[in-house]
């Protein structure tokens, strides 16, 4: 039997750290209490303290830096494909001028 996987809101995760932080009780005292893995507690605390504002962005959002990076690439791959498209016009056309 295949198990289902969890999934948490941003609430809940933010909620979970700051039992840990604010209140001043244990990692795995808080994981028990909510029925999760304290690994999983542990990378929750870690990502909400390397980026507080854009920790957890949720399924299928990205935070800025990465969606402007994806933006980029894209825009990249087709200015790449313009420039060969351009290459082979240049190229086509000095060939039949001779």
């Amino acid at each position: 039997m295949k198990a289902t996987r969890r999934k948490y809101s941003q609430e809940f995760k933010i909620e979970a750290v700051r039992m840990i932080t604010e209140r001043g009780m244990s990692v795995l005292q808080v994981a028990r209490d909510l029925g999760i893995d304290r690994s999983l507690l542990d990378r929750w605390q870690r990502r909400l303290a390397a980026d507080p504002e854009h920790a957890f962005p949720g399924k299928g959002r990205l935070k800025p830096l990465e969606e402007e990076l994806r933006r980029l690439r894209l825009e990249v791959e087709t200015l790449k494909m313009e420039r060969d498209i351009l290459k082979k016009a240049t190229a086509f056309f000095a060939k039949n001028s001779r």
